[in-house]
Order: structure tokens, then sequence, then C-alpha cells
């Protein structure tokens, strides 16, 4: 896969590029970023790529020409597209707070491509003729602001590029960490065993495949509910929710509502349940592990 980025900012990529998972993948071929200072494709003795906006307002808008030149020149290609836009396999995305919310479905439909064209959008934004004429895609990352598109094309390119056959370590790691089912994951553990008043599952530790997979099911559609209910609902199709399941969060619902969903016990299928804990991989936290001899009910 080959990732061009235009950015007005080439220096913000040097750290989180080289290292880590994906210094690795570009050390070995798998993917090939590339950062291009869009001031390389301006005109003029000052290489200016901002100017004031028709019609007045607050701000500067970014030029048209330098972006076209840029994406041009990568791309091979003269815009305005033709129907089936910039080239088989090539997504020219503009990083917005006008666009799609970026999340883990993107990603994986981002990671197939061939080819993607990041442009770090800046200021009042960029002016439209890029958006009508150069762009297939629009992203954000949330309902927040900014500075520019950088933050938000590292966010991106480090969640695409682990999707990329390869990359990581253990293929199913992409397949179970949380969002890849519509699910937020489950709680992990490690060495030790016991830890201050805190212990490991027992189930964890039985050795019981099925018991454990279910644990981990059951755990997982505990913190969806608790965490991020609104999940749930796209997630019936795309985890493909037994019937089991939906009674299961049902009940949680019922008995106690969704503030109970991560420390009430129970399960789907077996008589391993035990409490919650935290998912510091994914959602953010560090979490508060199962403490010994808790009561189970």
């Amino acid at each position: 896969m080959i990732i061009d980025i235009i950015t007005i900012f080439p220096d913000m990529f040097r750290g989180p590029f080289t290292e880590s998972m994906i210094g690795r993948a570009m050390e070995s071929g798998l993917v090939d970023i590339r950062i291009h200072n869009l001031r390389d494709y301006a005109e003029g003795r000052h290489k200016v790529t901002d100017d004031y906006p028709f019609g007045g307002g607050a701000g500067m808008v970014m030029k048209p020409e330098p972006i076209f030149a840029a994406v041009e020149d990568l791309v091979g290609q003269t815009a305005p597209w033709g129907p089936d836009g910039p080239g088989a396999g090539t997504r020219v995305i503009l990083l917005c707070p006008q666009g799609r919310t970026f999340d883990q479905f993107a990603a994986r439909e981002l990671s197939g491509a061939e080819r993607l064209v990041f442009i770090c959008g800046h200021y009042e934004g960029v002016d439209e003729r890029v958006r009508q004429a150069l762009v297939t895609d629009e992203f954000s990352l949330g309902d927040f602001i900014l500075t520019g598109g950088e933050p938000a094309a590292i966010a991106m390119v480090d969640a695409v590029v682990r999707l990329v056959p390869g990359v990581l370590g253990h293929e199913l790691s992409a397949v179970e960490e949380s969002y890849s089912d519509g699910l937020l994951e489950y709680p992990q553990y490690t060495r030790p065993k016991d830890f201050r008043e805190w212990s490991v599952p027992d189930v964890l530790l039985s050795g019981h495949h099925e018991n454990i997979r279910k644990w981990r099911r059951e755990q997982s559609l505990r913190r969806t509910l608790a965490r991020r209910p609104d999940l749930l609902a796209a997630a019936t199709a795309t985890a493909g929710l037994t019937e089991k399941e939906r009674l299961y969060l049902a009940e949680l619902e019922s008995g106690g509502g969704r503030d109970r969903a991560e420390t009430g016990h129970g399960n789907v299928g077996d008589g391993t349940g035990r409490g919650d804990a935290g998912d510091g991989h994914a959602a953010g936290d560090s979490g508060a592990q199962e403490k010994k001899g808790s009561k189970h009910g």
C-alpha cells in the first residue's frame, strides 16, 4: 500500500511514522508512506498556499492550485476525474470537520485500497473546487476542532496500516479487538495471577477454551452495554448477535439498568461469569480488576 500525505507541516510526521508498528511495516515494505510539502507545488517566490475568502469573513482558505498540482502529480491523471475516480484502488481523502466520522469500519474499508492520498486541511478549510473535483472521500475524527488535518491523518494512517495483512504479529489481534465486530473488547489479563488484592478470573485459568470464549463474549456484551450502548443497534447486524445474546442484554437492562452491566454477574451459556475489568487497550482506561474474595451471584 502507498500512502501519500499532502501537508504544509511535513515535520509533524517524522516521529509517528518511524517508530513502533508503522515503522516496522515501512521497513518490511508492507506500506510506503510518503510525505509531500504542499509548498513545493505553490507558485511564486513566497510559495503561498492560502488566501482571503471571497465574500469576506474571518480566516484564510487554502488555495486550489497547489492542491490540484500535488494530487495530479502523485496520481498521474488530470482532474476532474472521470466516473471511475482517480484510478483503480486510489482514494483521495480530505480531512475536514464536514466529513464522515472515521471509525473501525472505515479503517477496514480503506485498508483494502492500493493507494491513499490524504489532503490535510487548515484554516477555514480548502477551496470548494478541491472537494468537488479532486476528493473521493471526506473524513473527520469527531465533533471537535484540531489545529489542522495532520493529527487526524496520523490517527487514520495508524488505524489503517495495522489492518494491512502482515503488519500485526498475530492476525487474530485485529479481529478480536474493540470495534472490530461492532462491540467493545473483553477484559485482558497477564501475569502475575495475583496482584495486590486483585486476581485473574478463574475461567481464564481453567484451560477450557469454550468457557473462555463464552466468558469473553459475555464481557464484551456487558462492556458495550455499559459504556457504548449506541453500538449495540449496529452490532445486532454486524456482530451477528444470537437470540440468546439479545435476551441476555435485555435481562441485564431490565434487571438493574446499564449502570449494573459491568458489575453484574451471570453469563450467556455457562456458569463461569465473573465481574468485569478495565480495558486499557482500547477504551483508554486502566480499569479496576476483580477483587479477591468478591461475592458472586
